[in-house]
């Protein structure tokens, strides 16, 4: 296992900054745009409040890792079956990825090849279809491949193919747009159906899941979500998908680094109890952008074939990316990060809720808070994403269960602590920003547009207001500082 004394994601050595500055100077004698472009946006995360509960901070490592000539390296397939020769290097940075994934998160394998959320998911989805319902067809039509079927043949497999169900978390009650969203791919898919929460708690209704499922009979139940606030029981979901012979598919992208870090075990832990599960690798992660699967023995076979049935050519140096925000996710200097997100969550919805507002489900135990900002202050999800970028505060519109707004005006803001954890905030500082937030929010009030209706996107702030919430939290971050020493 790794050195458990792994060094923080914002910390910076002496002999990094010199060579980051070098890297900048040389973008800019191509294209100085873009190095400018890359100084602000060090910049503004320096002087924000970075509060997006999908966003954090990659170790210098990490970033460095995908600036290397792995990138100019073409190798469709996988390891030691490529279409590319010369890819010995690659099988060796996607096969150390897939080890460090499989030992940290205790999966029989690991497929590290996505590019993404919904690259991973898509995998997902045709590994279990290939399963389920390719491999099936193949052997009771005789042929050795889908090339090998008649077009008679390949019409009836496509039809089975396009007849398929599944069930996702809603995306008001916190699901995603890959769980089953009509204007997604995931609700092009499938015949699919979507399960919500309880309309009084907010809370996850597990017999009515289980009611959906006996009624639909889905071939996939997706469990997993990007905006709920608490934690789901995946043994009760397995239950109800073994019940109707079922794949249960977990999307863990938003709390794999909670999973990780063993801040979520036993029935928390979607991996033993999942046969398929899906994750990004950077958020509370704290890797590369990109995607991951990890699959049962049973379906090693199906995921392995992402690239050619779903990807195109992996990227070689965001794998190796993965293999080093892995390997620190395997120390007990990650762990404690882990727990302190989980922590420092509670002690921002505790900010929030004591100064009046409300959170749906009450509160969190992820790192997630989700604000309804229409019953705590009169305004939708778009006025105040964009009351508290001005202040300095940056947050992302979110739709809230029934949501009377809509998904792109909203009525909540979602929040989440793992960017700020990394920079070493604790619980006090979660107060400040609650603190914050609040006054901001109590600042701004709709604006009316010339039709006499409320403008949704339009608000006002009291005076001075915006400024002075701006500099409180530039002072707070001034605090914990962002790869101190590199000046660009």
């Amino acid at each position: 296992m790794p050195d458990s004394t792994y060094p923080e994601p914002v910390s910076i050595n002496e002999k990094a900054a010199p060579a980051y500055r070098t890297l900048l100077d040389i973008i800019s004698s191509v294209e100085p745009r873009i190095a400018e472009a890359t100084r602000a946006e060090l910049h503004d995360q320096r002087h924000s409040l970075k509060l997006i509960a999908s966003e954090n901070y990659a170790s210098l490592p990490v970033l460095a890792t995908m600036g290397t000539w792995f990138s100019d390296k073409y190798a469709e397939g996988t390891i030691g079956h490529r279409f590319y020769a010369g890819c010995q290097n690659v099988d060796t940075v996607e096969a150390v990825a897939a080890e460090h994934a499989c030992e940290l998160f205790g999966a029989d394998h690991a497929y590290v090849q996505p590019h993404s959320g919904i690259d991973a998911n898509l995998t997902a989805y045709w590994s279990i279809l290939a399963h389920h319902v390719e491999m099936p067809a193949l052997a009771e039509f005789g042929s050795r491949t889908v090339n090998d079927l008649s077009q008679e043949d390949w019409d009836t497999l496509r039809h089975r193919f396009n007849d398929q169900r599944a069930i996702g978390m809603s995306l008001d009650a916190g699901g995603h747009l890959t769980h089953g969203f009509r204007p997604n791919i995931s609700g092009k898919m499938f015949n699919q159906r979507s399960y919500g929460t309880d309309p009084t708690t907010g809370l996850l209704d597990y017999a009515k899941v289980r009611e959906l499922a006996l009624e639909f009979k889905p071939l996939i139940i997706v469990a997993g979500y990007s905006a709920y606030p608490r934690r789901v029981n995946f043994a009760k979901m397995r239950e109800i998908a073994d019940e109707i012979g079922a794949v249960l598919m977990v999307d863990m992208a938003h709390f794999a680094g909670l999973v990780a870090g063993k801040v979520f075990t036993g029935d928390e832990d979607p991996v033993p109890h999942a046969q398929v599960v899906t994750t990004t690798t950077h958020k509370s992660l704290r890797g590369p952008r990109g995607g991951m699967v990890l699959v049962t023995k049973e379906y090693a076979d199906d995921v392995d074939r992402g690239c050619p049935m779903v990807l195109g050519g992996p990227l070689g140096h965001v794998m190796a990316a993965k293999a080093v925000a892995l390997a620190e996710a395997r120390t007990q200097t990650f762990r404690d990060y882990a727990q302190k997100v989980a922590d420092n969550a509670k002690a921002l919805a505790e900010g929030l809720m004591s100064r009046g507002v409300k959170l749906v489900t009450n509160g969190t135990d992820n790192h997630i808070n989700l604000l309804d900002v229409t019953a705590s202050f009169g305004l939708t999800g778009r006025q105040a994403e964009s009351a508290l970028l001005d202040s300095g505060i940056v947050t992302n519109r979110n739709s809230i269960p029934a949501d009377p707004n809509g998904a792109w005006y909203t009525s909540g803001v979602r929040i989440g602590t793992p960017a700020l954890t990394s920079r070493g905030f604790g619980a006090e500082e979660f107060d400040r920003v609650a603190a914050l937030i609040v006054e901001a929010l109590k600042a701004t009030t709709p604006r009316t547009a010339s039709s006499g209706k409320p403008g949704k996107a339009k608000y006002v702030m009291a005076d001075g207001v915006a400024d002075r919430v701006h500099a409180e939290a530039d002072e707070l971050v001034g605090n914990f500082p962002l790869y101190p020493g590199l000046e660009l």
